[in-house]
Protein backbone atom coordinates (compact mmCIF):
# COMPACT_ATOMS: atom_id res chain seq x y z
CA UNK A 1 0.00 0.00 0.00
CA UNK A 2 1.22 3.34 -0.78
CA UNK A 3 1.52 6.53 1.33
CA UNK A 4 -1.54 7.83 -0.62
CA UNK A 5 -3.39 5.00 0.02
CA UNK A 6 -2.70 4.64 3.30
CA UNK A 7 -3.60 8.67 4.21
CA UNK A 8 -6.92 8.27 2.10
CA UNK A 9 -7.93 5.43 4.10
CA UNK A 10 -6.96 7.21 8.12
CA UNK A 11 -9.94 9.28 9.10
CA UNK A 12 -9.64 13.16 8.84
CA UNK A 13 -9.09 15.07 12.62
CA UNK A 14 -12.46 16.10 14.17
CA UNK A 15 -10.85 19.46 12.97
CA UNK A 16 -10.86 18.72 9.75
CA UNK A 17 -14.42 17.43 9.99
CA UNK A 18 -15.86 20.50 11.74
CA UNK A 19 -13.66 23.15 9.04
CA UNK A 20 -15.49 20.68 5.87
CA UNK A 21 -18.89 20.68 7.73
CA UNK A 22 -18.54 24.60 8.33
CA UNK A 23 -17.45 25.55 4.45
CA UNK A 24 -20.67 23.83 3.38
CA UNK A 25 -23.13 25.58 5.65
CA UNK A 26 -24.32 29.16 4.25
CA UNK A 27 -24.32 30.51 7.50
CA UNK A 28 -20.76 30.82 7.14
CA UNK A 29 -20.26 30.61 3.54
CA UNK A 30 -18.56 34.09 2.70
CA UNK A 31 -16.22 33.93 5.63
CA UNK A 32 -12.75 33.59 4.92
CA UNK A 33 -10.92 30.37 5.79
CA UNK A 34 -8.79 31.47 8.35
CA UNK A 35 -11.85 32.74 10.06
CA UNK A 36 -14.11 29.16 9.30
CA UNK A 37 -10.74 27.23 11.16
CA UNK A 38 -11.27 29.26 14.21
CA UNK A 39 -14.89 27.88 14.26
CA UNK A 40 -14.20 24.72 13.65
CA UNK A 41 -11.65 24.58 16.96
CA UNK A 42 -14.41 26.41 18.65
CA UNK A 43 -16.92 23.77 17.76
CA UNK A 44 -17.64 20.97 19.60
CA UNK A 45 -19.73 17.53 19.33
CA UNK A 46 -22.72 16.82 21.30
CA UNK A 47 -24.48 12.60 21.49
CA UNK A 48 -28.48 12.79 22.11
CA UNK A 49 -29.93 9.74 22.37
CA UNK A 50 -33.30 8.48 21.16
CA UNK A 51 -35.94 10.56 22.82
CA UNK A 52 -33.37 13.30 23.91
CA UNK A 53 -34.52 16.85 23.24
CA UNK A 54 -31.43 18.54 21.70
CA UNK A 55 -33.29 22.20 22.35
CA UNK A 56 -36.38 23.46 23.32
CA UNK A 57 -39.17 25.76 22.18
CA UNK A 58 -39.19 28.74 23.78
CA UNK A 59 -35.70 28.36 25.36
CA UNK A 60 -32.79 30.57 24.26
CA UNK A 61 -29.49 28.58 24.89
CA UNK A 62 -27.33 30.44 22.65
CA UNK A 63 -26.33 27.38 20.49
CA UNK A 64 -26.83 26.13 16.49
CA UNK A 65 -26.53 22.80 15.74
CA UNK A 66 -25.14 21.17 12.30
CA UNK A 67 -26.61 17.38 12.04
CA UNK A 68 -23.42 15.34 11.92
CA UNK A 69 -25.46 11.93 11.52
CA UNK A 70 -28.78 10.53 13.08
CA UNK A 71 -32.74 11.97 12.76
CA UNK A 72 -33.75 14.24 15.02
CA UNK A 73 -37.76 15.34 15.01
CA UNK A 74 -38.53 19.45 14.39
CA UNK A 75 -41.82 19.81 16.76
CA UNK A 76 -43.89 22.43 17.85
CA UNK A 77 -46.15 22.68 21.15
CA UNK A 78 -49.36 23.64 20.34
CA UNK A 79 -52.25 23.81 23.36
CA UNK A 80 -49.59 21.38 25.42
CA UNK A 81 -49.46 18.81 22.49
CA UNK A 82 -45.97 18.52 20.55
CA UNK A 83 -46.65 18.42 16.78
CA UNK A 84 -44.16 17.31 14.35
CA UNK A 85 -43.27 19.63 11.99
CA UNK A 86 -40.81 17.33 9.43
CA UNK A 87 -37.61 14.91 10.18
CA UNK A 88 -34.54 16.68 9.94
CA UNK A 89 -31.06 14.60 8.89
CA UNK A 90 -27.72 14.51 8.74
CA UNK A 91 -26.35 17.70 6.92
CA UNK A 92 -29.03 19.78 8.70
CA UNK A 93 -28.13 23.17 10.04
CA UNK A 94 -30.21 24.48 12.94
CA UNK A 95 -30.42 27.70 15.38
CA UNK A 96 -28.15 30.02 13.07
CA UNK A 97 -30.03 33.05 14.06
CA UNK A 98 -29.47 32.36 17.94
CA UNK A 99 -26.17 33.23 17.13
CA UNK A 100 -26.21 36.68 16.34
CA UNK A 101 -28.67 37.77 19.13
CA UNK A 102 -31.17 36.54 22.03
CA UNK A 103 -33.87 34.95 20.66
CA UNK A 104 -36.23 31.69 22.00
CA UNK A 105 -36.46 28.88 19.81
CA UNK A 106 -39.63 28.58 17.87
CA UNK A 107 -39.52 25.03 17.76
CA UNK A 108 -38.26 21.75 19.90
CA UNK A 109 -36.13 19.58 18.22
CA UNK A 110 -35.64 15.98 19.42
CA UNK A 111 -33.86 13.11 18.64
CA UNK A 112 -35.29 9.97 16.76
CA UNK A 113 -32.33 7.45 16.41
CA UNK A 114 -28.56 8.15 18.41
CA UNK A 115 -27.47 11.67 16.94
CA UNK A 116 -24.08 14.18 16.91
CA UNK A 117 -24.27 17.05 16.46
CA UNK A 118 -22.01 19.50 15.65
CA UNK A 119 -22.39 22.65 18.24
CA UNK A 120 -21.21 26.45 18.28
CA UNK A 121 -22.46 28.87 21.20
CA UNK A 122 -23.19 32.37 20.42
CA UNK A 123 -20.39 33.52 23.26
CA UNK A 124 -17.66 31.89 21.69
CA UNK A 125 -18.91 33.20 18.28
CA UNK A 126 -19.64 36.34 19.19
CA UNK A 127 -15.94 36.83 20.78
CA UNK A 128 -14.57 35.53 17.54
CA UNK A 129 -16.62 38.19 15.44
CA UNK A 130 -15.56 40.65 17.85
CA UNK A 131 -12.04 39.77 16.48
CA UNK A 132 -13.38 40.26 12.80
CA UNK A 133 -16.26 42.69 12.93
CA UNK A 134 -16.33 43.35 8.92
CA UNK A 135 -17.08 39.74 8.46
CA UNK A 136 -20.90 40.16 10.10
CA UNK A 137 -21.48 41.41 7.39
CA UNK A 138 -20.84 38.50 5.09
CA UNK A 139 -22.57 36.51 7.73
CA UNK A 140 -25.53 39.41 7.65
CA UNK A 141 -25.78 38.77 3.63
CA UNK A 142 -25.77 34.85 3.48
CA UNK A 143 -28.83 35.01 6.41
CA UNK A 144 -30.95 37.41 4.13
CA UNK A 145 -29.90 35.43 1.16
CA UNK A 146 -31.04 32.10 2.86
CA UNK A 147 -34.08 34.14 3.97
CA UNK A 148 -35.23 35.12 0.48
CA UNK A 149 -34.47 31.75 -0.95
CA UNK A 150 -37.08 30.11 1.73
CA UNK A 151 -39.68 32.85 1.23
CA UNK A 152 -39.48 32.33 -2.49
CA UNK A 153 -40.02 28.76 -1.64
CA UNK A 154 -42.83 29.14 -0.24
CA UNK A 155 -44.44 30.99 -2.15
CA UNK A 156 -43.86 28.63 -5.11
CA UNK A 157 -45.13 25.52 -3.08
CA UNK A 158 -48.10 27.31 -0.54
CA UNK A 159 -48.57 30.55 -2.15
CA UNK A 160 -51.91 29.86 -4.44
CA UNK A 161 -53.02 27.54 -1.56
CA UNK A 162 -52.80 30.19 1.23
CA UNK A 163 -54.25 33.34 0.12
CA UNK A 164 -54.00 34.58 3.96
CA UNK A 165 -50.29 34.52 3.67
CA UNK A 166 -49.02 36.16 1.47
CA UNK A 167 -51.31 39.50 2.63
CA UNK A 168 -48.87 39.30 5.53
Amino acid sequence: MSLSETNRSTPSSEFQENLEILRQIYFFSGLPLETLKIFAYLCTREKFKPGEHIFRQDEDDGQAFYIVNGKARLERKESGEAVEIRICDAGEFLGGLTLLGETGRLFSLKSVTETTCLVLNREKFTKTMEQFPSLLMKICKAVSQSIDSWERRFLAEQGDQCGECTER
